[in-house]
């Protein structure tokens, strides 16, 4: 196999096993493999990756004309190598080694997929394939996902490998769902009545939602087919089950900025479409949703968590009312977004040069250190690399979105619904993200191959 069909496979094995990955090393955890053993083989994302940008580096006859943007992200990754290198002491964190690790293979995975990008986007001449193949992987997702809700109870879940590999291989302690993830059941206030929402193989709502935002974003900028027709609605079907409502928003954003890049009505009208459903399917949730139940340790976790003083009598308090309205700004979810982004920005105001790599976010929680910022993907990175390492992330982000709308309206589009995301949620946490978003956008911002030429 050559160099060049070796990066390509390897960027279509990424796309594909990422998308798989989180359900797969569920279940290799619930077959007996733990501990070291399953970290070494969780490992191999990186290692592909790794491989493909060394083969692709050593044998290719001629790099890509470097570009503001390589420069941006070249400087954004010294920012994080230096601040990898800093003692935790000299800026005032306590991350772990192993946190710092973890944080440095976070904050460089996205520049690692960018760089497979340019270096094969030389030579890939199919760019069209690369979004379908996207847009194929996450609608298999969304049919996973939608099929789980339909034929599996929660139970299954609550009894499968999942809490423990939470739990005792990453570190997280999930508590209110029986070890699940409490964000896999949408709370109504009820306790007879919690709805979950829509997983699939990524094994979170928010992971799945937003890899059907990119596919959707990719099938509306295609010429209208009935095929994309149904894969777009296999795909809108999957997100409006993940009751993600920041992705109904910035799906709409990427696809007004669809349709100006590529002077086109139809992704605006479908923008405004998909608010319309969303909204109405949002309001209709609590009744349309798949049902679940609690079980008694659960309700009692989650009472206790939300009654804290007992009541007189010793008996403790029913769960209390909740806002019912998906778009009140004291709905729980909504307000704990808003309350992670207010505290991750006064963080970063407070302590402008940062903390040191792993003190924030899914990092720090893992490796049992105060998260002084967690969500958002700016305030994650200005409290680990100082305001200056979250500036140069964003000069690049923005550079990289001015130059994907110029050379490619889908992936521009796609890529600035992303970022858009990063505000409420740390999308380069979402490895399937970080790889195959970054590489696309990479791909299509290194120049066409030049025709050739056949004599007379």
């Amino acid at each position: 196999m050559s160099t060049e069909r070796f990066a390509q496979a390897a960027l279509v094995v990424l796309v594909v096993g990422l998308a798989l990955h989180n359900a797969v090393m569920a279940q290799l955890w619930e077959l007996g493999l733990r501990g070291g053993a399953l970290d070494a083989v969780a490992a191999w994302k990186e290692g592909l990756l790794l491989v493909a940008l060394v083969a692709v580096a050593w044998k290719v006859r001629r790099l890509p004309g470097a570009r503001g943007v390589d420069a941006l992200a070249a400087a954004y990754t010294a920012v994080v190598l230096v601040y990898w290198l800093v003692p935790q002491d000299w800026l005032g964190g306590d991350a772990t080694t192993r946190g710092e690790l973890l944080a440095l293979r976070h904050h460089l995975l996205p520049v690692a997929g960018y760089a497979l990008g340019r270096l094969t986007g030389t030579w890939w001449e199919r760019r069209g394939s690369v979004g379908a193949l996207l847009a194929l992987v996450a609608a298999g997702v969304a049919v996973v996902g939608l099929a789980d809700l339909a034929l599996i109870e929660l139970q299954a879940w609550r009894q499968s490998g999942v809490p423990g590999w939470y739990r005792e291989q990453l570190g997280l302690d999930y508590e209110g769902l029986s070890g699940l993830p409490e964000n896999w059941v949408y709370n109504t206030g009820d306790e007879e009545n919690p709805i979950r929402r829509l997983v699939a193989t990524f094994l979170s709502p928010l992971a799945s939602a937003y890899a059907f935002l990119v596919g959707l974003v990719f099938v509306v900028s295609r010429p209208f087919r009935w095929w994309w027709v149904a894969l777009g609605l296999v795909l809108y079907a999957g997100l409006l089950y993940t009751h993600t409502r920041a992705a109904f928003g910035a799906l709409a954003v990427g696809l007004v900025i669809l349709a100006a890049a590529q002077r086109r009505l139809a992704p605006a009208l479908v923008a405004v479409a998909s608010v319309v459903v969303a909204v109405g399917f949002l309001v209709a949730y609590p009744t349309l949703g798949p049902s679940t139940t609690y079980t008694q340790e659960e309700l009692e976790f989650l009472r206790q968590n939300a009654n804290p003083e007992p009541v007189p009598g010793g008996e403790q308090a029913p769960l209390p009312e909740v806002s019912s309205d998906p778009f009140s700004p004291s709905e729980p979810s909504i307000a704990s977004h808003w309350s992670h982004l207010r505290d991750g920005v006064r963080a970063v105001v407070r302590h402008p040069q940062g903390y040191g790599l792993g003190n924030a976010g899914v990092v720090a929680k893992r490796t049992r250190v105060e998260i002084k910022a967690g969500e958002s993907t700016y305030t994650e990175l200005g409290v680990d690399t100082g305001v200056v390492g979250m500036a140069a992330f964003v000069l690049w982000s923005l550079a990289l979105l001015v130059a994907l709308l110029r050379r490619e309206a889908w992936v521009g589009a796609a890529f600035a619904a992303v970022l858009l995301l990063g505000l409420q949620t740390d999308v380069i946490g979402v490895h399937w993200l970080a790889v195959a978003v970054w590489a696309v956008a990479g791909i299509a911002i290194s120049p066409r191959p030049a025709p050739v030429t056949v004599p007379e």
